[in-house]
């Protein structure tokens, strides 16, 4: 069977049997901060496990895109050392919601292995918990009591974490061994016996004390790598042999000139097995929205990109090549799952420019690993220094693990904890440096809470709670406090007759805190006060908070789905948006951007504000919110057009995209590797802005005369140097086709040029290497004519003259010429007669009668 019988086989299983055949979600959890990547299939029904959500069905089966390369759950240093772990995997699961159980999950499991896939029985095991004799029994019906092994709970009990949903499980694996002696070698980690499916019964909770409580609904959750099933069920000893791997090592075999070799301890075996397993993890995770980075997943993926870069070196690799697997992925995997086909050419762009990125610096990092690695050695020591890791990742972009790697071959380890210390180093001195826009007013926490009007109200009287120095806190504020990019409120609070100016707003713990220019009345704490926010400050502020979220959508839309925010400034004279994108924008993507932002204005959309449960906010289509925020019970929605953007945010908006007025697009660069950022302004910042660029074009005048000379001089010799190259290998490629008429060498040639002055250069230059003995005729096609270039050289111009032959030649194409007896040009309309015309050449001077 192929892997694509094998996995429409397993979902038509148990569709059969009333299963729900649900989409994979994608390896990027959004909405839970506790994953970088999916890594089971189970994570998308999580809620339902932990009481907090439903579905509408009770039994659902699919196919999950999972990848395992952090936490826990991290098979990165296995990878290409033995024949069945992987960074990313499909994982072939089945559920049921308090609906079926033990029972029922383990005759299926053993009906779809051994009567579907008929798989031999005798080569079958079943582990269970040592506690559950209802697992054992069952298993009873289908194996001997030789082949049902008990195990603890290391081996044969999940649990979501430390306290929540938990319960046995029980395994099946399989036996390789070709005398079926397989049973001493279950759970030994080894290939020769290999687990190849799991049942976990959720019916515990576990509580803080540790204690276990029965769940009054019980839950299955199996989980089958589909690489392991298939790599059994096409009787192969390792996955890397199965079809969804051997198209990717063909690929690599033909591109490298190597063979692959199956042994495990071959560097080039290795190195095919870690490229070809990477491409799949980095591929599925770009094209579900992720991009190699500095932090995170980001980082994550870099790590695992610059490993396969680096392993592609054991095969002589030292352009970028990783890309290139990208159509071999898609024919392999393109049907089940068409969003890599559909964001193929951005999964490639951005492996190949990550890839640039790392080769540039690869050479030199690896001479001075070499020479750090030579200076441990003279030590004496095994141990390479923290400081020297740090070294190697700070200049030359080796992560830790790389840097591990490399200190394995060489017999070394790497000292992990100076490593980390001279991380925490520079982050603190990066914090140190850092430029706080604003200080730090009060540093002892205050145990009064302020209620944030400002949604609905810029002005709000209020009890003035708390007074110090020059800071003040009221019950009730319309100020916003600086969150989610938007910068704070300014403006004046008023208490009995005494205006105080708020320069700044901040949050200590429940309070919001205004800071004010001068210092306040400590004898004022309990009176009432009039807050009124600077109103036109805020719209300004609102307009370029709105213009932000069109501005995300738009980038999305004209760029990929692949865009994310990385960061953003909501400020009254303009907006700063920093994304994940690989390349810098072009002209028409940028006016692509600016003019759909325009668009969605002048369409007059209302601007619409939803306050949800998160789990109903989250189900809005094409709803964004970000990984890593920690989000409550109950979320803000600001709505564009629910076909536009949805996106979770607590800051302030207009009421309608008609206020923004217009948006213009003032700068786009780059600021870290993958991340882009654009700045842009509206309304009154426009009006600014416009006036900002009228200055600069009255100041720019005087020295447009001198620039514009410049260019030209600039364009000029950028266009003698391209003449030089191009005749540097023209000329040699003439010369060497030339054809003897007596004593006279013959050169004649067609050229590719923009001009007939480039075509006069190129014969002068041809005239002036032939230096004597030599006639040249060359020919190029300029606006649907035929132009020629006769040249002569000094010696012979009396006998044959330039101007006189090549008159003789556009006589045949129905044209005219002349000129000197060195150089001469013609011009005929007969364009298809014109190959003949320079091969008759030869015979033309051999009938050549010498002028007198």
């Amino acid at each position: 069977m192929r892997s694509q019988e094998i996995r429409s086989s397993f979902l038509e299983f148990f569709a059969a049997r009333g299963h729900r055949i649900v989409p994979s979600s994608p390896v990027i959890p959004y909405g839970d901060p506790t994953l970088l990547f999916t890594n089971a299939g189970m994570n998308q029904f999580k809620d339902v496990f932990l009481g907090t959500g439903t579905r509408e069905y009770t039994r659902a089966a699919n196919t999950q895109k999972c990848i395992r390369v952090s936490g826990k759950h991290n098979d990165l240093e296995q990878v290409g050392y033995d024949t069945y772990h992987h960074t990313f995997f499909e994982m072939l699961g089945n559920w049921s919601f308090g609906d079926y159980y033990k029972a029922e999950a383990i005759a299926w499991a053993w009906e779809l292995l051994t009567q579907v896939w008929r798989l031999p029985p005798e080569r079958l095991y079943a582990t269970v918990h040592y506690t559950d004799e209802e697992a054992y029994t069952l298993w009873q019906r289908h194996l001997p009591d030789s082949h049902i092994l008990r195990f603890g709970d290391k081996d044969n009990f999940w649990e979501m974490g430390e306290t929540g949903p938990c319960g046995p499980c029980t395994e099946i694996h399989y036996d390789r061994t070709p005398d079926l002696r397989g049973g001493a070698l279950v759970n030994a980690g080894t290939q020769d016996v290999i687990e190849i499916w799991n049942n976990v019964f959720i019916q515990y909770n576990r509580t803080a004390e540790g204690t276990l409580e029965e769940l009054p609904r019980k839950h299955v959750d199996t989980g089958m790598g589909l690489e392991r099933i298939t790599a059994v069920l096409q009787g192969k000893d390792s996955n890397y042999d199965t079809d969804l791997f051997v198209p990717l090592i063909a690929a690599l075999e033909e591109l490298s000139g190597k063979r692959y070799v199956g042994d495990l301890h071959v560097p080039e075996g290795v190195a095919m097995r870690v490229m070809a397993d990477h491409i799949r993890a980095l591929a599925f995770a770009i094209a579900d929205g992720a991009l190699p980075g500095n932090e995170g997943r980001g980082y994550v993926l870099r790590r695992i990109l610059r490993r396969a870069v680096r392993y592609g070196r054991n095969l002589g690799f030292d352009q970028p090549v990783l890309y290139r697997l990208v159509p071999v992925l898609v024919d392999i995997m393109g049907d089940p799952f068409p969003e890599l086909r559909q964001h193929q050419t951005t999964i490639e762009r951005v492996i190949r420019a990550e890839e640039e990125m790392f080769l540039e610096t690869l050479d030199r990092g690896i001479e001075r690993f070499a020479a750090i690695a030579a200076q441990t050695k003279a030590r004496g020591e095994s141990i390479l220094r923290g400081e020297d890791a740090f070294l190697l990742y700070d200049s030359f972009g080796f992560p830790l693990d790389l840097t591990e790697l490399m200190a394995r071959e060489e017999g070394l380890t790497v000292d992990r904890e100076g490593f980390e210390r001279c991380m925490a180093q520079q982050r603190e001195r990066s914090r140190q440096a850092q430029k706080r826009y604003h200080a730090e007013v009060i540093t002892h926490a205050l145990d009064v809470a302020s209620e944030f009007v400002g949604y609905d109200t810029l002005e709000t009287e209020s009890r003035i709670l708390a007074v110090e120095d020059n800071t003040i806190v009221l019950a009730a504020t319309p100020f916003y406090v600086e969150a989610g990019g938007q910068v704070s409120d300014t403006g004046t609070i008023e208490v009995d007759g005494l205006v105080l100016q708020v320069t700044d707003v901040q949050r200590n713990g429940n309070a919001i805190v205004h800071v004010c220019e001068s210092a306040v009345p400590a004898n004022i704490v309990g009176q009432k006060a009039v807050a009124r926010v600077d109103a036109e400050r805020r719209w300004s502020i609102q307009r370029n908070h709105t213009a932000t979220h069109l501005v995300h959508e738009a980038l999305r839309r004209v760029l990929g789905e692949h865009v994310k925010q990385s960061g953003s400034l909501v400020a009254p004279d303009r907006l700063r948006f920093d994304f994940s994108h690989f390349a810098k924008l072009s002209p028409s993507e940028l006016a692509a951007v600016e003019q759909m932002v325009n668009e969605k204005i002048l369409e007059r959309i209302p601007v619409e504000t939803r306050v949800l449960p998160i789990e109903e906010a989250r189900r809005i289509p094409g709803v964004k919110m970000f990984f890593g925020d920690k989000y409550g019970d109950i979320v803000r929605v600001v709505i564009v057009d629910e076909t536009f953007s949805a996106e979770f945010c607590g800051g302030t908006h207009v009421r309608n995209t008609s206020e923004i007025g217009l948006f213009a697009l003032t700068d786009e660069s780059a600021i870290a590797a993958g991340v882009r950022r654009i700045e842009a302004v509206t309304g009154r910042g426009l009006a600014t802005y416009i006036e900002h660029l009228r200055q600069r074009i009255e100041q720019g005048t005087d020295r447009e005369a001198a620039l514009n000379d410049r260019v030209r001089s600039l364009e000029r010799e950028l266009e003698k140097l391209r003449m030089e190259q191009t005749m540097a290998t023209l000329l040699p490629a003439l010369l060497s086709g030339a054809r003897m008429v007596g004593a006279i060498r013959v050169v004649t040639g067609t050229v590719e040029v923009p001009s007939l002055e480039h075509l006069r250069m190129i014969a002068e230059s041809l005239r002036q290497r032939m230096k004597s003995g030599g006639i040249g005729l060359l020919a190029a096609v300029l606006d649907g004519k035929a132009q020629l270039v006769c040249v002569v050289t000094d010696d012979l111009a009396s006998d044959y003259p330039a101007g006189k032959l090549v008159a003789k030649v556009a006589d045949q194409l129905g044209g005219k010429g002349g000129g000197r007896p060195t150089l001469a040009t013609a011009g005929a309309r007969d364009v298809e007669k014109l190959d003949a015309a320079l091969a008759e050449f030869p015979l033309l001077l051999e009938q050549w009668v010498p002028q007198d």
